[in-house]
């Protein structure tokens, strides 16, 4: 009985976890592509990317079972 609370917990922190990398990433590439960081522009901005791919996949992928 127990373990039907576990996975769904596990399963909201997740997705929780998912839209916050989301939100940190997409205001990371945001303020990495409008400012003038010199050369650590591509930097910050693939760091942003990439933490919104993870965040995605994070929302997108079911775990399984």
């Amino acid at each position: 009985m127990s373990e039907g609370r576990d996975t769904f917990w596990i399963k909201f922190i997740e997705r929780i976890f998912g839209l916050v990398l989301i939100v940190i990433g997409a205001i990371q590439l945001y303020l990495s592509v409008t400012s003038d960081l010199g050369g650590f522009t591509v930097l910050f901005a693939t760091i942003g990317l990439v933490m919104v791919i993870i965040g995605v996949l994070l929302l997108v992928v079911k775990p399984p079972e």
